[in-house]
């Protein structure tokens, strides 16, 4: 299924036809990490921290789906507060766990401040990340030391890792199990054609679980 609509965002973006087959690959790794129960940790820097928290947001609500809660979940709501439980069910939606690295500002800056800078996505996926979570990491020059080594952490925990690159890839491309290489080399229009492959990759997601 994934593959036929992901032709829909070739024909929208002729030159993420490269890809193709490494946006499907992603696609697999972070269908079978949700489909075991497992989580998606997310990370980068500048732009990419707030793709990174794009990411999250669209996993884990609604995104182009109404994402209604399981009726038992309902009937367990009831059963704690009767009165409560349908204003709470009606509003709740189904979620995919994902986790923003880039979001914890006071664990970020005293990390950063009393151990050292670059190993604060790290020191998040040694504490979060179990074996069958998945990493995805952000980076559009592929050298970003904070994101490389949350990768090496990573590898070592047993998670999956996906990178999100430039053309180039940069230590990345050889430490990942999946490297996206976007096809453009300047910062900005890495970025832009990122954000066409993770709304593809969320949208895949939610209609695969939802």
């Amino acid at each position: 299924m994934s593959g036929s609509h992901v032709q829909s965002l070739i024909e929208r973006y002729p030159t993420l036809s490269v890809c193709e087959s490494d946006l499907l690959r992603a696609f697999g790794v972070c269908e079978t990490c949700f489909a075991n129960g497992r989580r998606l940790l997310v990370c980068g820097n500048g732009g990419s921290a707030a793709d990174a928290e794009h990411i999250v947001g669209e996993l884990m609500k609604g995104f182009l789906k109404r994402r209604r809660i399981p009726t038992q979940f309902r009937e367990s709501l009831a059963a704690v507060d009767p009165e409560a439980s349908a204003h709470i069910a009606e509003h709740l939606q189904g979620a995919l766990p994902a986790v923003s690295l880039c979001g914890h500002p006071a664990l970020s800056s005293a990390f950063a401040n009393d151990v050292a800078p670059d190993m604060v996505f790290a020191q998040q996926v040694y504490g979060y990340g179990q074996p069958g979570d998945v990493l995805l990491s952000l980076s559009t020059s592929g050298d970003s030391r904070n994101v490389v080594n949350a990768v090496l952490v990573a590898r070592a925990k047993g998670l999956r890792t996906i990178s999100l690159t430039g053309q180039r890839g940069g230590k990345l491309a050889h430490l990942c199990d999946i490297t996206v290489r976007a096809p453009a080399a300047d910062t900005a229009g890495v970025q832009e054609l990122h954000l066409p492959m993770y709304h593809w990759l969320c949208a895949e997601l939610e209609r695969r679980f939802f």
